[in-house]
């Protein structure tokens, strides 16, 4: 097994293009007028208005985003003094983090310089290139100096993450374990095990926190940094007891927290039982912990415990801290990362834990319901709150203890443009929900009998945008409730199977069965179908009883939209419906249409589809400009589809003018404005970016929707059925509590706007 992952890791780094990084350009370069503006002559531009005002260089070039992740690979986390050249895939691996995290680029720079002066020196020429500086595995005491001169000598944002990134890390969890655990963080007593680069900083951060010097016992290897001891160095000096206890059982008797940044299996299960009541215990060295998370929660069944390790709960991960604290320095143009900023880090990073964890963290990490405790101390790493919630607050402490030249003074604003560099923030969901708000809808939630459903109906109820309808066995949907700590106030359940529902069963059989008995329905048909929750919840919405129904998270698609074909009448003059999904992308929403119900769609469906996704994305707050997409241009090659498109978009040239829609055009033509404008400038569309895509049969919608969810970084939701005259909507297939909730808000706005049109 170990060597098959070692094979996997090897290839994993070699296969494609070498490495895991790459530059990619930010403007376009597809003309010779791109290139002209981007190198010679354009390029003096901004070379002459920099030497004019160097602060342009902010202003012109990438140094405002762009940190360095320097290295002498003489400390490498595991592996020990590899040298610069092996270093180099942690060091890419570190501006992976960085990007994906927090957006920030990096260039990796490893240098062949082992004495302190030779490392600053070469450091600081570098200096105008980049916004800032992440020191990483540079062994101590050497990376002390290091770190201490740069700080002093440069006036950009430097760290040496190895230090600082685990103590901001374990200081918020820290916090967080002793709120727990109801004791006063000047009253601890503290063990630190390892007198390396992070437990020095772990030591610092700790006493700025509250611990009191006194409280605390720092070891090396060779046991309790005492006074007693001679050749200490600067740093480990500062942490020196008087004291007569010497080695890690005799400094455990009695403590309060143990911090572990030394090596694995040291800690047995006799010194933890010595501990004080309630026992934190951070064993963090990695890959193998002071002593095994199974075996210490056995050991002592009050303890909290973190590790290193992603396959236990509260991992000190360094991936909370760096990407968001440089973030944060670097939006204000931070001269430092001082004492104030790492700080605010740590309180930032322990409120978080403290708040509700979206969904797609639970799912990650196979959770139902985490919650602050102590198996959740602080954050997981791929919570995507943790830019918004670090990065503003490091952001702030700059500017309060004044080493920011750049103020930063709409902090709305500046929280929506972290959430949008990662494509967290969409405008769309935010105005759709903002909507459903203000005039919230009875919605039917057909399988309200599972979690997911359940939660997302007390997340609208919390944030009053829907009043939810739950269909489905009460004993079942409470039992659900008690189990995960729901609540279910503010919601009506309702037992389509019980008795209590039998006149309302027949009330309902007797319309469906008017409607319906030429058409091979018996009385006795439509009394057992109204049994069926898609049957009985699409009659209330029919009935006025509901505003709107959701359904479909376990059941396939026709046994949801199939009752509604039957009973829900068309919307105007429409005879079709279609199906549309609202792809969130960076970009903002794109529509995708039709991609669930027309199979092979004639001139006459075409031009209803376009239609019905025209007035769907205008009445979600987006001017829809549409591309209508085959295999072809603009007639460039003669087929069936194209010149059923082409006969769709002259009608619709002449009756609609209002609708900005052209083709047949290929997807990549669609896609890039400027590609199409200089190669089909006549095309209704010029060069504006289309957000509404029509497809020329259903295999194709289908296909497109489903490869771009799974290849790209983008989620769907949907599909939105158009072309009813009531909200009905269907979930897909195992839909995150989140996407239902979107869904929820979309059939809100939906109800809305049909409300108003009969």
């Amino acid at each position: 097994m170990l060597e098959k992952f070692k094979e996997d890791a090897l290839l994993y780094h070699e296969r494609n293009r070498p490495g895991k990084i790459e530059v990619v350009p930010t403007k376009p370069t597809h003309s010779q007028r791109d290139l002209s503006l981007a190198y010679s002559p354009g390029v003096a531009e901004p070379c002459r208005a920099i030497a004019e005002n160097e602060e342009d260089v902010y202003r012109y070039t990438a140094k405002g985003n762009l940190v360095a992740v320097i290295s002498n690979g003489s400390a490498v986390l595991g592996l020990g003094d590899i040298g610069p050249s092996a270093s180099k895939p942690v060091m890419e691996g570190k501006g992976l983090l960085f990007k994906i995290f927090a957006d920030i680029d990096v260039f990796d720079i490893e240098l062949n310089c082992r004495d302190v002066e030779s490392f600053v020196q070469t450091v600081k020429a570098m200096e105008p290139t980049f916004g800032g500086v992440n020191l990483e595995d540079i062994k101590a005491p050497e990376s002390f100096e290091i770190e201490e001169r740069l700080k002093a000598e440069l006036n950009i944002p430097i760290m040496h993450d190895d230090q600082h990134g685990t103590a901001i890390i374990s200081g918020a969890a820290l916090l967080n374990a002793l709120q727990l655990v109801n004791k006063d963080i000047a009253e601890v007593k503290m063990v630190i095990n390892g007198a390396g680069a992070s437990a020095i900083a772990c030591g610092k951060l700790f006493e700025s926190l509250g611990v009191q010097r006194s409280n605390l016992l720092m070891l090396d290897s060779k046991g309790v940094i005492s006074t007693k001891r001679d050749g200490l160095d600067q740093y480990k000096g500062y942490f020196a007891r008087d004291t007569d206890l010497e080695t890690l059982e005799d400094a455990l008797k009695g403590a309060d927290v143990f911090v572990g940044l030394s090596k694995g299996n040291i800690l047995k299960p006799e010194m933890i039982l010595s501990m004080a009541n309630d026992p934190i215990v951070f064993a963090m060295a990695n890959p193998d912990p002071e002593i095994e998370y199974e075996l210490a929660v056995a050991t002592r069944p009050d303890i909290i415990m973190a590790t290193g390790r992603s396959d236990h709960p509260n991992q000190v991960n360094n991936v909370l801290g760096f990407p968001f604290i440089f973030r944060g320095a670097l939006d204000v143009r931070a001269t430092t990362i001082n004492e104030e900023m790492k700080l605010a880090a740590v309180r930032a990073l322990a409120a978080l834990t403290h708040e509700p964890v979206p969904e797609e963290v639970n799912v990650a990490y196979n959770e139902k319901n985490l919650q602050f405790g102590r198996q959740y101390i602080i954050p997981k790493p791929i919570d995507p709150r943790l830019i918004s919630a670090v990065a503003p607050a490091v952001a702030k402490a700059a500017i309060e203890s004044g080493v920011a030249r750049k103020i930063i003074t709409d902090w709305d604003a500046y929280e929506r443009e972290l959430r949008s560099r990662l494509g967290l923030d969409n405008k769309f969901i935010r105005r759709i929900t903002v909507q459903a708000r203000q005039n919230p809808q009875r919605v039917v939630f057909a399988e309200a009998d599972t979690y997911k459903v359940l939660k997302a109906a007390q997340v609208v109820i919390e944030e009053g945008s829907a009043i939810p309808v739950l269909l489905g066995d009460r004993e079942r949907i409470e039992e659900i409730c008690r189990e995960h700590r729901l609540k279910l106030q503010g919601m009506t359940i309702i037992d389509p199977r019980d008795k209590a529902n039998a006149k309302k069963r027949e009330e309902f059989a007797a319309l469906y069965y008017e409607e319906r008995k030429r058409k091979g329905i018996t009385m006795h048909d439509a009394l057992k179908l109204m049994r069926d929750r898609n049957y009985f919840g699409t009659m209330m919405v029919k009935r006025g009883e509901a505003d709107a129904f959701i359904s479909g998270l376990t059941k396939n698609y026709r046994s949801v939209v199939l009752p509604a074909l039957q009973m829900i009448p068309k919307l105007g003059d429409y005879t079709k419906v279609a199906g549309m999904y609202v792809v969130m992308s960076k970009k903002g929403p794109l529509f995708f249409a039709d991609t669930t119900i027309n199979i092979e769609p004639d001139v006459k469906d075409l031009v209803q589809i376009v239609r019905l996704a025209h007035e769907t994305v205008l009445k979600l707050n987006v001017q829809p400009r549409i591309a209508m997409l085959s295999f072809s241009n603009f007639g460039s090659t003669r087929g069936d589809y194209s010149e059923r498109i082409q006969e769709a978009v002259r009608y619709l040239h002449y009756h609609h003018p209002e609708i900005v829609v052209d083709g047949e055009m290929q997807a990549n033509f669609a896609m890039d404005p400027q590609l199409r404008h200089e190669n089909f400038p006549f095309s209704k569309l010029e060069d504006q970016e289309v957000n509404t895509f029509i497809f020329p049969n259903l295999a194709a919608g289908n296909i497109a929707y489903k490869m771009v969810q799974n290849i790209g970084d983008v989620h769907a939701i949907g599909p939105i059925l158009m072309g009813f005259s009531k909200s009905i909507h269907v979930l897909q297939l195992g839909s995150t509590v989140r996407e239902i909730v979107n869904m929820v808000h979309i059939a809100v706005a939906d109800a809305q706007n049909k409300k108003q049109l009969f």
